[in-house]
């Protein structure tokens, strides 16, 4: 088959589009190397998310948080947020306690 001057043209155009970092006419970009550094970078990095909290840890925080406050308020909000918690029950005596 020979090629016209326009064609031969036509071709050497799309060559020089699609540029050194592209395989030739619909091939997939010559971008594995980069995707292979970045997998390589986050390997080593530490995870952005840090792990979950133990829940039975935070509610003892906020029910200290309540003590320390030693309000009526702060009970009752405890109480409210975390009824079904073991420190809900010290939490309504301390309620009781400062009722009197």
């Amino acid at each position: 088959m020979k090629l016209r001057p326009l064609s031969t043209g036509l071709l050497a155009i799309m060559a020089a589009f699609a540029g050194p970092d592209h395989l030739p006419f619909g091939g997939l970009p010559v971008m594995t190397g980069k995707a292979n550094a970045d997998e390589r970078d986050k390997a080593l990095r530490a995870p952005t998310v840090p792990p979950a909290r133990d829940p039975s840890a935070a509610v003892a925080e906020e029910y200290e948080f309540a003590r320390r406050k030693g309000t009526v308020e702060a009970f009752e909000l405890f109480i409210a947020r975390h009824g079904d918690d073991p420190l809900a029950e010290k939490a309504r005596a301390e309620l009781k306690r400062l009722a009197r």
